[in-house]
């Protein structure tokens, strides 16, 4: 298990092996597209200039037709031919300028089936030194490194219901505002899971109606 001093003190490079030897031993949980259409989402570990090991996080830029302004992690559809690892690292590069080798791979969490008609794949990947992120102003309206530890705090997930569905609603709170699924139940998924080495499965969870268009 990490704690969340060690996951906020400890560099990269480490932190990576051990999410990389928790993914190896986690029986990850694919979806089947079923009509709907695949994605996949880049989950990137990497410092920021205090040497605090971080994650990446995005608002959409407001002009896009789906879910423009959402906040969300750096991804989009997987093309034809494409893997959801080869789609997470180009997206990646093409929203960020981050262009990183595959051997940055860490591992994938579950699949996560979204209101909208997705299926979404993370892909957890590990950028070891401080880069500078280049966001591309067509589709991202501003990019954060956000704290690992952050996952962290107690108060982190948030739950409610809501009386359009029998499943709980999740959120975590995160710069000022709450972070909603389905890109919150990935991150739920990535503390869980790649972490602390501890079991979680999250597509029971629910986005807020406003994320279903």
């Amino acid at each position: 298990m990490i704690s969340s001093d060690a996951a906020e003190a400890e560099p990269v490079e480490a932190l990576a092996a051990r999410v990389r030897q928790h993914l190896h031993g986690f029986e990850r949980w694919p979806l089947p597209l079923e009509g709907r259409r695949h994605a996949a989402v880049a989950l990137v570990l990497l410092p920021d200039d205090a040497g605090r090991t971080c994650f990446v996080l995005t608002r959409r830029a407001p002009r896009l037709r789906a879910h423009g302004g959402q906040w969300a992690l750096p991804g989009g559809r997987v093309d034809p031919g494409e893997t959801a690892e080869q789609a997470a690292l180009r997206e990646l590069d093409e929203e960020l300028g981050l262009a990183l080798p595959a051997t940055s791979i860490l591992g994938c969490l579950d699949d996560y089936p979204t209101r909208s008609g997705y299926v979404i794949t993370p892909v957890v990947v590990a950028c070891r030194e401080v880069v500078a992120l280049a966001p591309s102003p067509r589709e991202v309206a501003s990019a954060h490194r956000v704290v690992l530890a952050e996952l962290d705090r107690p108060d982190v997930p948030h739950l409610r219901y809501i009386p359009e569905s029998d499943r709980p609603v999740i959120s975590i709170p995160l710069l000022g505002t709450h972070i909603h699924a389905p890109t919150a139940a990935v991150l739920y998924q990535l503390r869980e899971v790649a972490l602390h080495g501890r079991p979680a499965r999250v597509a029971h969870f629910e986005q807020p109606v406003f994320a279903w268009r």
